[in-house]
């Protein structure tokens, strides 16, 4: 089927439940959604987006009234259902076909799952509108930065906000200004543009009266809209101080409540397991059908493991969220043999390639009848050490290569202070000064620099400086080498730029440190819990579990009517090292993302399992 054909087919689908459902947009039920969807900034219309979900809904809801139907019959069988009972009345000795019944709950099945399938369709929209309204308000400060800088040298508003929707690095604000330049395209007017994203935007609170204000302090003249965007960016600067202060103290919420459940379920295990010996109920047996019979106190054992993992995972994924995206750089896998010749300088690279290495060690382990816990767990420290390795050089390199680009600014600033032009400096700069792992850029720099002649002058350099900042790739060089390439192709004054530039670059750097000290504390809170779990379940392996097993074993035990068989030394010290070692995956997950992010998670979550392994390896216990 070709693509046309396809295309043509979809379209015709798209016509039927616009047909069918779209009256339903008109309800006041979807009134809020709406709303949220304006947020979401998609092609489609509302109404055809409530048409799709509800024609999914009745797919949905049909299947499952259509599944439920037949499973119930073949479970329940052609005899009636009986009515009444012995009890006299109307009901007494009727009875009810089972087919009817069945339908019955088919129908009830299927009419829930309609109903959830609608409530998703909202609860999506609204995680899509906060999930932008959050990258709005992140990059927002950023973006009125640069066009501070912009507005000493453009006369135009329209070359103002394109300057900063091409700039990657502010992600949904850029969108945003986007779509005001599509707008005022498409009506001719930008402050029509600007007046509609402002209604539509998710950031009611930020980005909407920024614009409308941008829009009003544009029209009064070029002085009222510098003096605007300077107090803008003072404010919003102050402003984002403070969310990051507000995220500082969530985080430390979050430290405190991440110990104490880490450290429950640990202390919960030892005591069901110290006190099954004078409870008999804890040793018994529950039938749960394919999964067999385990026992009362193995239950709440593997209970633990489950909710240890959950809480590592969960407390990860928020201190991932709390922790200042545009402070962390994201990699991109290149495709074919890239993948393995960049696998040692790219962690999205080296978690690709390391893990048919890691399969390999896992198949080992198997072969050599180690348990199944331990073949997952080493197999995991096999992946993980390599991986978070690579993605802790690569940071180092990038630090190096941030520091070096601070100091280029500011050196370069200082040539172009004197009145040096802008390529003469730089060229200057590469031949006379040396960047450490910057150089060999600075030097690509100068060079393409040293092209630019003629007409097409302008357009070389920019390119040159967007070659640079790609080149070193960090979120720094992006957002600042971005914002003196939007205001050189706007022709403002080159000095004044480079003052805003070091202040920008020296503002982004310090952030970048003070942050990496403050998150050095909830990797030494990660890394202090697994210390202190590992020698505590140790120690009462050790010292507890074996000395009750050697009291149990007396005759003594046996005459006051205590089951020999309720602490098994084996047994219970194998339990206690799962435990162990689901609290050392969730405390590693913990510390790696606080400290770096997902992939130096996995070196943490790693090095502690080893750790683990090798503590109880030295006890006996594996």
């Amino acid at each position: 089927m070709s693509d046309r054909t396809s295309e043509t087919i979809w379209s015709r689908i798209d016509r039927g439940l616009y047909a069918l459902f779209s009256r339903h947009a008109g309800r006041s039920r979807h009134g809020i959604g709406r709303e949220r969807y304006r947020g979401t900034n998609r092609a489609v219309s509302f109404e055809m987006y409530l048409s799709r979900l509800y024609g999914l809904s009745w797919i949905v809801g049909a299947c499952l009234t259509a599944a439920t139907a037949a499973l119930g019959l073949a479970l329940i069988g052609p005899e009636p259902i009986a009515l009444g009972g012995d009890r006299p009345g109307a009901l007494a000795g009727r009875s009810i076909p089972s087919e009817y019944s069945v339908a019955a709950v088919a129908v009830t099945a299927g009419s829930l799952a309609k109903r959830l399938t609608i409530a998703a369709g909202g609860t999506r929209l609204r995680w899509r509108s906060n999930a932008r309204r959050a990258g709005i308000e992140r990059t927002v400060p950023g973006a009125v930065r640069h066009l501070r800088t912009l507005a000493d040298g453009s006369e135009s508003r329209r070359e103002m906000l394109r300057n900063v929707a091409t700039q990657d690095a502010y992600g949904e604000t850029g969108n945003s200004f986007e779509r005001v330049l599509e707008t005022a395209a498409l009506t001719g007017s930008l402050d029509t543009g600007l007046r509609r994203v402002a209604k539509e935007t998710p950031s009611r609170e930020l980005l909407s009266p920024f614009l409308l204000q941008f829009r009003k302090h544009a029209s009064q003249g070029s002085d009222s809209l510098e003096e605007y965007l300077r107090m803008e960016s003072q404010l919003l600067s102050h402003r984002r101080s403070q969310a990051r202060q507000r995220s500082g103290d969530y985080l430390e919420l979050l430290a405190e409540l991440f110990v104490v459940l880490l450290v429950l379920p640990a202390l919960f295990v030892v005591a069901v397991t110290v006190v099954g010996v004078l409870t008999p109920e804890l040793s018994a047996t529950v039938d749960i059908g394919i999964l067999g019979a385990p026992s009362i106190r193995s239950i709440l054992v593997y209970g633990s493991v489950a909710f240890i993992l959950a809480i590592g995972l969960a407390g990860a994924l928020l201190v991932a969220e709390l922790r200042p995206s545009t402070h962390s750089r994201r990699y991109e896998r290149p495709t074919g043999l890239g993948t393995v010749r960049t696998a040692t300088t790219n962690p999205a690279s080296a978690a690709f390639v390391f893990a048919f290495p890691a399969v390999g060690v896992a198949w080992l382990l198997w072969l050599l009848d180690a348990p199944v816990a331990n073949v997952v767990l080493l197999s995991y420290a096999a992946y993980g050490f390599p991986v978070g390795t690579v993605a802790i050089k690569r940071e180092q390199f990038d630090d190096a290569m941030d520091r070096s680009l601070r100091d280029f600014v500011y050196v370069v600033a200082g040539h172009v202070g004197l009145g040096t032009p802008f390529g003469v400096a730089i060229e200057t700069v590469a031949r006379e000064e040396s960047f450490g792992p910057l150089q060999r850029d600075i030097s690509d720099l100068a060079f393409r620099l040293g092209l630019t002649t003629g007409s097409e002058g302008a357009a070389t350099q920019r390119e040159a400086l967007d070659r640079f900042a790609e080149r070193v790739g960090t979120p720094l060089a992006a957002q600042t080498i971005g914002l003196l390439t939007g205001a050189l192709a706007v022709g403002s004054d080159v000095e004044t730029t480079f003052e805003a530039l070091q202040v920008e670059v020296g503002s982004l750097y310090h952030q970048r440190r003070k942050l990496r000290s403050a998150m050095l504390v909830y990797v030494v809170v990660g890394w202090a819990l697994a210390a202190v779990i590992v020698v505590l379940v140790v120690a009462v392996n050790a010292y507890v579990l074996d000395g009750m097993a050697h009291l149990l074993a007396t005759p003594e035990s046996v005459a006051v009517g205590i089951d020999p068989r309720a602490i098994d030394a084996e047994r219970d010290g194998w339990r206690f090292y799962l435990v162990t070692q689901a609290t050392m995956l969730a405390c590693g997950w913990f510390a790696g993302s606080a400290s770096r992010g997902r992939y130096e998670a996995l070196l943490h979550s790693a090095a502690l399992v080893v750790i683990c392994y090798l503590a109880f390896a030295g006890a006996g216990v594996v």
